[in-house]
């Protein structure tokens, strides 16, 4: 198994759609990319942390390739917007990848140029190593399967 982590607006509806992909085994929804150490969800809204919400993937590349789940990355949400998806606005919704070798650094940054080049987009996502990830409260796990809510992406 290997794993992705993307930060891409709100976690509840990123994490639904990553979860639903054939070769998906696990998500969890998480922070990361900040300076605050054990972020909690309030602190993560009130905006002073840094963290972006983040969807941890866990996948058989047998099945599914980094390169496919970058494809789904750019496509479930606006790449384009700093700060912001569709009506959610802070840096806590900003759209990054984090990634966990060299490989997934080059593979991430081919993808995210190439991506920019075949629709003409100036893309304002980042992409950094991660380092420290912290596991979202249970609450917002699957919350989408728990609540039957729906979420913009």
């Amino acid at each position: 198994m290997e794993k992705a982590l993307f930060g891409a607006g709100c976690f509840w509806g990123v994490e639904e759609t990553f979860r639903k992909i054939p070769g998906v085994v696990k998500t969890e929804v998480g922070y990361t990319g900040g300076h605050t150490l054990n972020p909690t969800y309030q602190s993560i809204c009130e905006g002073d942390t840094n963290h972006v919400e983040v969807v941890l993937v866990e996948y058989d590349n047998k099945i599914i390739s980094y390169d496919k789940l970058l494809n789904h990355f750019w496509k479930c949400h606006d790449p384009t917007t700093l700060n912001r998806q569709g009506p959610d606005i802070g840096t806590q919704y900003r759209s990054a990848i984090f990634y966990f070798d060299d490989n997934q650094k080059k593979l991430a940054t081919e993808s995210k140029i190439n991506f920019a080049k075949e629709n003409n987009l100036i893309i304002v996502t980042e992409i950094s190593q991660l380092s420290d990830y912290y596991k979202a409260e249970e609450y917002h796990q699957k919350y989408i399967q728990k609540t039957g809510l729906h979420c913009a992406v």
